[in-house]
């Protein structure tokens, strides 16, 4: 086995993932108390040495992973994903660059490419999102239609939720989200269009319950299929290690 291979099988450890993990969630607790100017004035030093070291020990294993797997390493999304926050963070602090800054804290995203369950879940989302253009699609239809309709029943009456277009959308989103429908836009509607809830009613169960239902029945069937896929190539490398082994046992007894 190559130094190449043993560096490899070392950072594909779950004892190593489980080590980066921590210094991620560590580097994140640094973080949110860097946005205290009490603790920062009582011990800024330290946590910024602490971030430092972090940082080092990101850098290094981002180094490690770049010699085991050379040129491979920029196949593999989540690779290219920790690249490029790790280069975020080494940028310079200078003037025009400050917002560089407070993008740090997207090294906590690193945890999602560390934990496979949660690569699972936005591996799933992502393969949902041909499957959800298409809601959302029928959902600005239904809300367009609707909108249209509520500016010309209620505007006349309730310019400050209904007097326009925009307006009208926003609110209709508010009944969507169900947030306050009811006491702020509904019951004051009826109480000047009594058969109001007539165009409420179908609206929240179309959108509420039938479009943003099968918003989530398509991530939780993509998220499914990821789950099937990763079982499916981990078989494959471990069918695929046990056939280098007796490759390699083989060539031992040839000779």
């Amino acid at each position: 086995m190559t130094t190449r291979d043993k560096l490899k099988t070392f950072l594909e450890a779950p004892l190593f993932n489980f080590v980066i993990l921590g210094v991620i969630l560590f580097n994140a607790a640094l973080m949110g108390l860097e946005t205290s100017a009490e603790v920062m004035a009582r011990a800024g030093t330290l946590i910024s040495a602490l971030d430092t070291i972090c940082l080092v020990i990101f850098v290094a294993e981002l180094l490690a992973k770049l010699y085991a797997d050379g040129p491979r390493f920029f196949r593999s999304g989540w690779n290219v994903f920790d690249f490029i926050i790790i280069a975020i963070a080494l940028l310079p602090d200078a003037h025009g660059l400050s917002v560089l800054r407070a993008m740090r804290v997207l090294r906590v995203m690193r945890v999602v490419s560390v934990a496979p369950s949660l690569r699972r879940v936005v591996e799933g989302f992502i393969t949902a999102l041909p499957g959800m253009a298409s809601v959302f699609l029928l959902m600005a239809m239904i809300f367009y239609v609707a909108a249209v309709m509520a500016t010309q029943l209620f505007g006349a009456d309730f310019p400050d939720k209904f007097g326009t277009l925009p307006a009208a959308a926003l609110t209709l989103f508010q009944v969507m989200t169900l947030e306050g429908w009811a006491g702020d836009v509904v019951r004051p509607v009826m109480e000047v269009h009594p058969y109001a809830w007539t165009f409420f009613l179908p609206f929240i169960l179309v959108t509420t319950f039938a479009v943003v239902n099968l918003l989530v029945g398509l991530i939780v069937n993509s998220m499914q299929e990821a789950a099937e896929s990763d079982k499916k190539a981990a078989e494959d490398r471990n069918q695929q290690a046990l056939l280098d082994r007796l490759d390699r046992i083989e060539a031992m007894l040839k000779r």
